[in-house]
């Protein structure tokens, strides 16, 4: 078996300093905005099964209903928690 040719590629990518800024800015808001969607939706969740939230016929029936609904929030907000404790750890590993 022979390697494969890797091409030179020499990017170049020419932006500013206050661009890269605004860039990193940018990412840091769409991140927040998407957790805040994420921890809206699964409220709005446990709403449906309680039967607290307006226009939805979607309340629990029964305590089994109300412990899976339960269980997958506490498994979704876990979730984002580990992936928020993951870039904590890397923004502590970079080189100054």
């Amino acid at each position: 078996m022979s390697f494969p040719n890797i091409p030179n590629v020499t990017p170049t990518i020419d932006i500013t300093r206050e661009n890269v800024i605004n860039l990193l800015l940018a990412s840091v808001a769409f991140e927040e905005l998407g957790l805040a969607h994420i921890i809206n939706a699964e409220a709005e969740k446990v709403q449906a099964v309680v039967g607290t939230l307006p226009n939805n016929d979607l309340a629990a029936t029964n305590i089994s209903q109300l412990v899976n609904v339960n269980e997958s929030v506490n498994r979704t907000l876990k979730t984002v928690l580990k992936t928020q404790m993951l870039l904590q750890f890397k923004s502590l590993f970079k080189k100054p």
